[in-house]
């Protein structure tokens, strides 16, 4: 894949992460987006990259941006210490209410988790 292409395998988990978040089945999303299982498994295998008008779609049935299909959200990973209740789990909420109050969009936890990597890969060199 080159320095400006789409890594269509992350907007597909991306999609599927999302679906599940949303209980939206696949078969919905397919026909509220007009996105076959045979565009999204040719985006699995990296075959084809999604063109602008499938990611507009997807994203509009998703209730997410574009850039939000396009980016990698899981790569940071919070150490904690394992709590038997959680299973040692930090949630999206837990994140949103340590760093925020609480009151944080998607897109503000997605810019929060961007630079936690850049500072990472920095203090790797």
């Amino acid at each position: 894949m080159g320095k400006n292409a789409i890594d269509s395998s992350v907007v597909v988990k991306n999609i599927e992460s999302k679906l599940k978040e949303l209980k939206l089945s696949k078969a919905e999303f397919y026909r509220e987006s007009g996105i076959t299982s045979a565009t999204l498994s040719n985006w699995r295998s990296e075959t084809y990259a999604p063109s602008q008008e499938k990611l507009a779609a997807a994203a509009e049935v998703l209730g997410v941006s574009a850039i939000w299909l396009l980016t990698e959200h899981n790569s940071i990973s919070v150490e904690t210490e394992k709590d038997p209740a959680t299973g040692g789990e930090v949630s999206e909420d837990d994140l949103k209410f340590a760093l925020f109050g609480g009151e944080a969009t998607d897109k503000q936890l997605d810019e929060v988790r961007r630079f936690a990597q850049f500072i990472k890969e920095r203090d790797a060199k």
